[in-house]
């Protein structure tokens, strides 16, 4: 086991520890996240649980919904082919368009609200780490609406993350050979008998359990063969396995030979040492440095195996570790996009965002819910910032502080530059918005007190020292304000967009 940090526990370190394994919160959160002492914390993030009516699915995703709707597709298709028997190759090709417009159209909306609906589970569920893992999962066996095309399908998936979120890694990659999202995104629908796909057999090893080295282009050959079959039953939305399609033919892999069905195969991968290392390794990656010592590695690695690949006693290992409060690794992690706005908007205790900001935050920075940009997943760390992206959260982080006037032009134009999908909800963004309520975030006799006040806002924002230069700086804005007259909430929203606006802000 790692060494064990000790009882006694700051409320920095408990900020640090509510921000790695959740989405931060408001200074009250945090002293009453402290208040608990560290091991009933961890415990807390680790037993957590939201009830199961807290957030319901939008209706089309309901399972009777969604198979009515499916199959409803299937009639429909059958009647286009009928139509289009009778018209002219011109007339036909313009119907079959006109029908997947429409179908396209309705998708694009769909997608949109389960984007909402997933920033808004992240943004107020009462169990913030199975969100956080939900996420790391979303990114590690990644698939993306843009290729799936159905949202109902990616919601299942998302729920499947949810449910695994501290469950066996093992038992999630047999989930997710059965996941319709996953055949459909690594084409394994396509793979059967003859004519095998090895998108799924490569990634399988490559991106989600094994890594590079530990594997031969032999043992994806093979695997592919044993991955044939696998099908999406279009009226029941489940995946068979279709053995008439299916290579039953022995196959090597490992050097085992025998005739494998996907299933063993994923059984082949975890009779081996490397995905504990591996999983090891991204986990500790994710929550705490991009840089693992090894020694810490191998122990967790022990730690994984000896749980039967159970996710909950590594986290909670990590999360008690000395290792996970040392200095370097508290403020040292730069915030993914949705990591940001989530944040931001707890600190700022916006408990219902203005329309169309969470899309439009997310498409301006680069993490867009249910669209990772490859298998592979997002790029993580100093790939989230370049000069275009800081200067999004900063404008973001203005409209938010400081109401509609003040950014809601630049969210507009963001939304334009990359997806049309988003223009809708961006020309909308915020409309009406005010801001936060400053009376709550700092009460009238705070602001009669400068230094009182910047160093409230630093805890609320950074939780930590900030360098004497940027503390007296703004503590020099706030007491040239209260000279001027007051500090109203005009002069408090500049004053916190001015934080937010700081290299420091965008680190956890």
């Amino acid at each position: 086991m790692l060494p064990q940090a000790d009882n006694n526990w700051t409320q920095i370190e408990a900020a640090h520890l509510l921000n790695r394994a959740g989405f931060g919160g408001c200074p009250d959160a945090i002293t009453a996240f402290h208040a608990l002492g560290r091991g009933r914390a961890v415990e807390s993030l680790l037993s957590a649980a939201d009830a199961s009516d807290a957030f319901p699915l939008p209706a089309w995703a309901s399972e009777e919904q969604a198979l009515a709707d499916m199959r409803t597709r299937v009639e429909q298709r059958r009647e286009l082919q009928t139509a289009m028997r009778d018209l002219t190759p011109e007339a036909a090709e313009k119907l079959r368009r006109e029908k997947f417009q429409l179908v396209q159209k309705d998708n694009r909306q769909r997608a949109l609200e389960g984007q909402s609906w997933w920033f808004r589970r992240m943004l107020k569920t009462k169990a913030p780490l199975r969100e956080k893992m939900a996420l790391f999962w979303h990114d590690h066996f990644a698939t993306s609406i843009q290729k799936v095309k159905q949202p109902v399908l990616m919601l299942n998936q998302n729920e499947l993350f949810r449910r695994h979120a501290f469950g066996s890694f093992r038992g999630l990659t047999q989930a997710i050979l059965m996941d319709p999202a996953m055949l459909l995104y690594l084409d394994t629908a396509s793979s059967r008998k003859g004519h095998p796909n090895e998108n799924f057999a490569r990634e399988v090893m490559e991106l989600f359990t094994l890594g590079e080295g530990n594997y031969t282009e032999a043992d994806v050959h093979a695997a592919a063969r044993a991955f044939t079959g696998y099908q999406l039953d279009r009226l029941t939305g489940k995946v068979t396995h279709n053995r008439r399609q299916w290579d039953e033919s022995d196959k090597t892999i490992f050097g085992k030979t025998g005739p494998f069905t996907g299933k063993d195969v994923i059984d082949l991968i975890f009779d081996k040492p490397q995905p504990a290392v591996f999983m090891a390794r991204k986990i500790w990656e994710f929550f705490v440095s991009d840089v693992p010592p090894e020694p810490a590695i191998t122990q967790l690695a022990a730690t994984l195996r000896n749980a039967d690949y159970q996710i909950a006693p590594l986290l909670r290992e990590i999360f008690l570790s000395r290792e996970f409060y040392a200095a370097a690794r508290v403020r040292q992690q730069i915030k993914s996009p949705v990591e940001f706005l989530v944040q931001l908007l707890k600190q700022l205790e916006v408990a219902d965002p203005p329309l169309g900001f969470p899309i439009t935050g997310q498409q301006q920075l680069g993490q867009v819910l249910f669209m990772p940009p490859n298998v592979a997943g997002w790029d993580w760390g100093q790939a989230w910032i370049n000069t275009n992206t800081l200067l999004a959260r900063y404008n973001l982080a203005g409209f938010l502080t400081k109401g509609a006037g003040a950014g809601s032009m630049a969210m507009q134009a963001g939304g334009r530059a990359n997806n049309k999908a988003m223009e809708r909800p961006a020309r909308r963004a915020g409309l009406g918005w005010q801001g936060p309520d400053y009376q709550k975030i700092a009460p009238a006799p705070l602001r009669e007190h400068p230094a009182q006040l910047v160093d409230a806002l630093i805890f609320r924002f950074f939780q930590g020292r900030l360098p004497d230069a940027a503390r007296n700086s703004f503590i020099d804005y706030a007491t040239s304000q209260q000279r001027a007259g007051a500090i109203t909430n005009t002069e408090l929203a500049e004053l916190c967009h001015l934080m937010l606006s700081t290299p420091y802000y965008q680190l956890c």
